[in-house]
């Protein structure tokens, strides 16, 4: 099998509009959560959110097409040309890439709502003043799938564009789809982008009407607590990221920086509920990861840390953390595992991408970045969490975990590249 490896990466969260940014953020422990400004919000049992602020999509877009593309697109359009110009695929002078990898060069895009927003301003419109008043970029506007077809034109990506919607996991599943696609021959090059931007009434009302969000209204900033006995809730985020996925062979050939590379990956199912979660679907997507490198090396990997889905649910962090004790036989054989939507909420669809790219940070860093808000310890939930204060580490292989509703898992093991 082709080894394939990543050699750009870009984001934008409510911590930062750039990799590095955010990076350094997350491990400071600081919080991008704080009352919602995008709406207004003053009437939901929910306030407050991970917003991306100051964000202004003319930056990305021509000012006439800004108003085609849903919020969640334009975030996606920034993750990804910093991704692209990080990678040396395209400049400030150009943002394509050469008609000679233009053929060979695909996206996968991932969201787990899309243009909910847009969704919901056209229904209101439709019901209030008529179908012949919504607009008539409604439509692209709000597919899933028109975040991979607007970054294609924007970078002139000819080959496959494929698009992933399975809720939170879709960003891993995308990143794993783009690892099969180069494996197999479909292209040489992917450029794999994950982009969310929920929060609105639709977005914050639904989730609260679930249970599901945190309301810790009076203190925005300590309400995304993963792993941490009180938590009661997610805290919704939104943002963007990408990553450029290429052949070994091809980075080497071009002399490009390489940030790690992927030996495994793993996929499963829960087949038992549409919204609680089960641990033997996550334990199965961890050890799947774990039996592909196996197959490729002859033995599991060592891990060194990992980065958890934990979304500060009750059911859910308890749910991960008897999985992974399970995965590795026990507490004491595990690694430090910490959760940052602590700092940046929990971005749904693009949570795998972004997350991504904050574990394969950290690997290239040496640094773990800390779980935060962990105050009062829970004795269902008793792993090295990292808390509240990063951490200093020699890490050589790590590994991303990411579940969605609908019962569907995803796990994805990275490792440091060393010619």
């Amino acid at each position: 099998m082709k080894r394939v490896v990543i050699t750009g990466l870009g984001t934008i969260n409510s911590l930062g509009h750039n990799v590095n940014e955010s990076f350094d953020a997350v491990v400071a422990g600081k919080c991008g959560i704080r009352d919602i400004t995008l709406f207004d919000a003053s009437e939901y049992s929910v306030k407050f959110a991970g917003e991306v602020k100051d964000f202004d999509p003319t930056t990305v877009m021509d000012k006439k097409e800004v108003k085609k593309a849903d919020r969640f697109i334009q975030l996606g359009i920034k993750a990804a040309k910093e991704a692209m110009l990080d990678s040396g695929f395209t400049s400030e002078e150009n943002n394509k890439v050469s008609d000679e990898l233009s053929p060979r060069f695909g996206v996968i895009s991932a969201s787990g709502i899309g243009g909910l927003s847009t969704i919901e301003k056209n229904s209101v419109v439709c019901d209030t003043k008529g179908p012949r008043r919504i607009s008539p970029f409604f439509i692209p506007s709000s597919l899933v799938n028109m975040l991979g077809g607007f970054i294609s034109i924007e970078h002139g990506l000819r080959g496959p564009n494929l698009s992933h919607v399975t809720a939170c996991s879709a960003s891993t599943h995308a990143l794993s789809d783009a690892v099969k696609t180069i494996a197999l021959g479909g292209a040489d090059s992917v450029l794999v982008v994950g982009a969310e931007a929920a929060i609105c009434g639709a977005g914050i009302g639904g989730f609260a009407a679930m249970k599901a969000l945190s309301t810790r209204n009076d203190d925005p900033q300590t309400a995304s607590r993963p792993f941490d006995k009180d938590r009661d809730g997610f805290v919704m985020g939104e943002g963007a990221g990408a990553l450029v996925v290429e052949t070994l062979d091809s980075a080497l050939a071009r002399g490009a920086k390489i940030y790690a590379e992927i030996i495994a990956f793993g996929e499963s199912a829960d087949a038992n509920h549409i919204t609680a979660p089960v641990m033997d679907g996550p334990l199965r997507a961890m050890r799947a990861a774990f039996e592909m490198v196996k197959s490729n090396t002859g033995e599991y990997p060592k891990i060194d840390y990992i980065n958890t889905h934990g979304t500060s649910t009750p059911v859910g962090d308890g749910n991960e953390t008897k999985a992974i004790k399970e995965l590795f036989g026990g507490k004491e054989n595990c690694p430090p595992v910490t959760s940052t939507k602590g700092q940046i909420g929990h971005c749904l669809g693009a949570a795998g991408a972004i997350e991504a790219i904050f574990t394969i940070k950290s690997l290239n860093e040496g640094i773990i970045p800390p779980t935060i808000n962990m105050i009062n310890p829970d004795e269902e939930c008793d792993l090295d969490y990292v808390p509240n204060v990063a951490r200093k580490a020699e890490l050589t292989t790590v590994m991303s975990n990411n579940f969605g509703f609908g019962g569907t898992n995803g796990s994805i093991i990275f490792k440091k590249f060393i010619k």
